[in-house]
């Protein structure tokens, strides 16, 4: 029998709506239950393409034992994180400081005044490793609010203090100077992976904004050195397993310093960012490879995202049928039934397609470590491996459109469009740009997400509105197109009106949301 998530349009919460665990969406709703039941509130934060938030529901969520055991001492609460990004920030903020790390799906056990006093991210069904198991988890919670109920209020009171504490930083009142900049750009050479590229260690995620900074701050002042970081992460990700070799697109971020093993989820807001980094490095550059990476990028989001209304998808899942990367690993027996021997030989070592493998099972993520010696080969090679791949199982896709990462997709789009000469880039931005104020701007206000071009519930948040606003601009300075122009003003305007902290800054959410 279905839970109350049953009626939600989150794809993440509907993939709970059969579980035994009688789950609540977020809302006044259900502190009250918690206050009137004088019980926990477990909140439970995750997202459609998370894998160890498959992990947990099947072990845990789908367990009768266990859902019992929630059900008795909990009222229980699902978050789409990316639907309520602003819940997700709150909670993520107390995990973070309790637990020195965060991650998803993420844990957290509050008073029914929302007052978060134990957190976690993960936990097994079974202890080992040094966690305990989330049965363990449970009963220590449970029990611990039955006897020593002042000190967890009074611990719940003190974390909430902390963050507002936390919060509560000063803003300054100038842009930051050239000499700052240039501080700031030689702090991140420290950091620089010298051997890999990109900065620090495993995991490496793809650094977009950082690479933004580095060839503005080359755009300025003609560094050498920060163009030189920027041009080899650039190359060592677009070379590297995280990059889809065959089909574009980049995985949410590198298990190793390498960029060779991805998890293997592809998120929108990512490849927006993504492509215009690589489109503002061949403006820089001249560089091929930068322009075939943006190109073939922002293609895969428009084949791959792009929802019947003109909008785009979220992401597509990191598993297939419940095994992670399924999809877009081989082996060299694989290629050499798809393209026969001699194709096969050239292919893998093109691809670091190796019998020992790169992944799990003895499989290969594909690499690029070089341009291929014959580009008509390689493209027939390419088509025939993505034909193939095409008939394998494939991963699932979040269907939801979220506004703020539809407006990174506008700007990205637009502004690729106009500087490679692809005018159907264009057309999809203006189709995105459509559907934002169609059906996300009601009376004036932005809404989160919808799904299937109907708007949900969830207000849109202060990114929401900025990221809209960039992308309906990128979109006036490549079309002209005034109506932009007055529609981002417009929503710029309610950012000053309802979201300033009256300090100089800004909150996430607006002073009139629920």
């Amino acid at each position: 029998m279905a839970n109350r998530l049953a009626q939600a349009t989150s794809p993440y919460l509907l993939q709970h709506q059969d579980n035994p665990v009688e789950w609540w969406e977020w809302g006044e709703d259900a502190f009250a239950e918690a206050r009137r039941r004088d019980v926990p509130v477990l909140v439970s934060i995750g997202y459609a393409a998370c894998h160890w938030c498959h992990v947990m529901a099947h072990e845990s969520f789908e367990d009768d034992a266990t859902a019992t055991a929630m059900n008795t001492d909990f009222v229980n609460v699902k978050v789409d994180r990316e639907e309520r990004p602003d819940v997700d920030a709150v909670y993520m903020e107390a995990t973070q400081a309790l637990t020195g790390h965060g991650g998803w799906p993420m844990t957290v056990f509050t008073t029914p005044e929302g007052q978060p006093f134990f957190c976690g991210t993960y936990f097994p069904p079974t202890e080992g490793r040094g966690m305990p198991s989330f049965r363990q988890v449970l009963t220590s919670v449970a029990q611990t609010w039955r006897d020593r109920r002042d000190d967890v209020v009074e611990a719940g009171q003190r974390i909430v203090g902390g963050l507002a504490e936390r919060a509560a930083l000063p803003v300054g009142d100038t842009a930051p100077t050239e000499d700052q900049l240039a501080a700031a750009v030689r702090n991140l050479a420290r950091s620089f992976d010298t051997r890999h590229a990109g900065f620090g260690g495993a995991p490496k995620f793809p650094p977009s904004m950082v690479l933004e900074l580095l060839l503005r701050h080359h755009g300025r002042t003609g560094d050498v050195e920060a163009l030189r970081m920027a041009e080899a992460t650039c190359s060592a990700m677009a070379r590297g397993g995280i990059y889809d070799q065959l089909g574009g697109g980049f995985a949410r971020y590198s298990v190793d310093a390498a960029w060779v093993v991805p998890h293997f989820e592809k998120m929108l807001y990512d490849n927006a960012l993504l492509v215009r980094v690589y489109a503002h490095l061949w403006r820089a550059t001249g560089s091929e490879l930068a322009r075939r990476v943006a190109l073939e990028t922002a293609d895969w989001m428009v084949r791959e995202l792009r929802t019947s209304e003109g909008g785009f998808a979220s992401a597509l899942d990191a598993d297939t049928e419940g095994v992670e990367g399924s999809t877009y690993v081989w082996t060299p027996e694989q290629l050499a039934e798809v393209l026969g021997p001699d194709d096969a030989r050239w292919a893998g070592e093109l691809l670091t397609v190796t019998p020992a493998g790169t992944f799990e099972h003895s499989a290969s993520t594909l690499q690029m470590l070089h341009d291929p010696d014959d580009s008509q080969r390689w493209t027939r090679v390419r088509d025939a491996l993505l034909s193939a791949r095409d008939r394998r199982a494939q991963p699932a896709r979040d269907d939801k459109v979220v506004a703020a990462w539809n407006g990174l997709t506008v700007a990205a789009l637009a502004d690729t469009g106009a500087l490679l000469q692809r005018a159907d880039l264009i057309d999809a931005a203006v189709a995105a740009a459509d559907l934002l104020e169609r059906v996300h701007l009601v009376d004036g206000r932005l809404h989160r997400v919808s799904r299937s071009g109907v708007v949900g519930r969830p207000a849109g948040v202060l990114e929401d509105y900025a990221e809209v606003a960039e992308g309906l601009l990128a979109l006036y300075a490549v079309s002209g197109d005034s109506r932009r122009l007055l529609v981002a003003g417009q929503l710029l305007e309610v950012v000053l009106t309802r979201f300033a902290d009256g300090r100089g800054g800004f909150f996430d959410t607006a002073d009139d949301a629920a």
